[in-house]
């Protein structure tokens, strides 16, 4: 009997020590700033629908700074800091193209140190941003943790270990998500932003040049060559297409349908819609929004946790695009 309750006592202590280093391990908090910034996560919201209003793409660029920030080693600002002389940045790479309007999250962090200076993260202000961004074009409210810090470095270079091109195999798109803890089902859902935007004819000329992609649907293929008529477009030119000519301002399943439909614009939305492995969680997106939205929520918060600077690690940016001054 005495065993017993010895062994009881220390795997009651085990259990308490696995939940201590978990919450240790995270260190985000849902209302975080509640005490520090009252009204941070209000004063985002409140800048993200005025930046909307006047120009509708920021929502796109919310959208893809979650993923391109996030997916790469830590959910910490990296994707936001400038080249500096001796390294090149994440932003700035070739994988990055297309990404803009940094300079609108410096308008929500200047609004924000007006409140309270030195206080909210770059990494909070964009994965909030994100998740307001989501909203503003009709997709789902995610209440997500706050908490972030911010990282010192950015570097081009470990972009290709994290980051799937749109070209890749389904496999290595399933394995890069697998990762950071996003599976199959979350991968669809995710993939499910492309229903917003553009996608620019540097990305998808390859399927019209020399020759049509077969696999393209040929009702879908004389609008993409009347907006990417060159086979070397310009990649500072404004030519792109539409990811969903149906409802491109509305974060909805329409792309689920598109895609079955074989009229997605990228490699990797075929795969999507063509891979035994991810085809069944399309089918169901395509036919139930609220299921899509459900998975879209749950991988981007699964993504706005990853390895996050929490603590004493990182720093809080004065200015989002550059590292604090160490003296």
């Amino acid at each position: 009997m005495k065993r017993a309750l010895i062994f009881l006592a220390v795997l009651c202590l085990s259990s308490f020590a696995i939940d201590a280093e978990d919450g240790e391990k995270s260190g985000l908090a849902m209302n975080y700033y509640k005490d520090s910034c009252p009204q941070a996560e209000d004063i985002i919201r409140e800048q993200v629908q005025l930046l909307y209003k006047r120009h509708k793409n920021t929502a796109f660029s919310w959208l893809r700074n979650i993923f391109h920030d996030c997916a790469v080693e830590s959910c910490d600002a990296s994707l936001l800091l400038d080249s500096t002389r001796r390294v090149l940045s994440e932003k700035e790479t070739d994988r990055s193209f297309g990404m803009r309007n940094f300079r609108y999250i410096e308008t929500i962090k200047e609004a924000l140190e007006r409140e309270c200076p030195g206080v909210v993260s770059c990494s909070d202000i964009l994965v909030l941003s994100a998740r307001e961004g989501i909203v503003s074009l009709g997709g789902p409210y995610i209440p997500l943790k706050t908490g972030r810090r911010d990282g010192r470095k950015s570097r081009a270079n470990v972009l290709e270990q994290y980051l799937p091109d749109h070209n890749e195999s389904m496999s290595v798109v399933l394995e890069r998500f697998a990762n950071i803890g996003i599976d199959t089902s979350g991968v669809v859902a995710l993939l499910g932003a492309h229903s917003v935007g553009r996608t620019h004819c540097v990305k998808l000329v390859h399927r019209l040049y020399p020759e049509v992609d077969p696999a393209l649907n040929p009702d879908h293929v004389d609008h993409m060559l009347y907006k990417c008529p060159d086979p070397i477009p310009d990649p500072k030119a404004v030519q792109y297409v539409r990811n969903d000519r149906g409802t491109p301002m509305k974060l909805d399943n329409n792309y689920y349908r598109n895609i079955l439909d074989n009229k997605g614009l990228l490699i990797v939305d075929h795969q999507l819609a063509t891979d035994k492995r991810t085809k069944p969680f399309v089918k169901k997106m395509a036919k139930n929004q609220n299921y899509f939205f459900k998975e879209f929520g749950r991988a981007i918060t699964i993504l706005s946790e990853n390895n996050p600077l929490t603590g004493n690690k990182g720093e809080i940016r004065k200015q989002c695009n550059v590292a604090n001054k160490l003296h």
